[in-house]
């Protein structure tokens, strides 16, 4: 009898090992499928947050060429007003210098009518002296005709 009951009982090892060898390969498979459920969605998350930032870096490509349109418009526009402000200002130059030559030219005539009724020596500064000395050669040429300052500024 010792025999029946050994084989009995090692059959009964053999079926309780491949039913936990069952077991084991079921939760091992389980564990698996998990795994690869886990690993699915942390790829899904993982393109998800990749497509989050590729749109964000989109936007702020378009964003910045909207500004960079702006800012070239900006500088265009700049750079005409420097251009006219810049002709205005040769002009305001060609005025100057004129208007300088005939404040020179009545200081002249002024200090030669004031000279000419007067007995005042010949101007100090080296400008209007040598001016003083035309201005004698001319009211010599003239035959010392006196004209008024208005018909001496209209030569101008």
């Amino acid at each position: 009898m010792s025999s029946g009951t050994s084989s009995g009982s090692s059959r009964w090892v053999q079926s309780s090992r491949s039913e936990d060898d069952l077991d084991l390969q079921a939760q091992m498979e389980r564990r698996r499928k998990r795994r690869k459920e886990s690993n699915r969605e942390s790829a899904r998350r993982s393109r998800q947050r990749k497509q989050e930032h590729l749109d964000d870096l989109t936007s702020q490509v378009n964003q910045l060429k909207d500004q960079n349109k702006q800012l070239s418009m900006a500088l265009s526009i700049t750079s005409q007003n420097l251009v006219a402000v810049q002709a205005q200002n040769s002009v305001l130059q060609t005025q100057k210098m004129e208007l300088d030559s005939r404040l020179g030219a009545l200081t002249e005539i002024l200090w030669y009518m004031n000279s000419s009724t007067s007995t005042s020596t010949a101007p100090t500064n080296p400008a209007i002296a040598n001016d003083f000395t035309a201005w004698s050669r001319a009211s010599d040429i003239l035959g010392g005709t006196s004209y008024s300052a208005i018909d001496l500024y209209q030569c101008f």
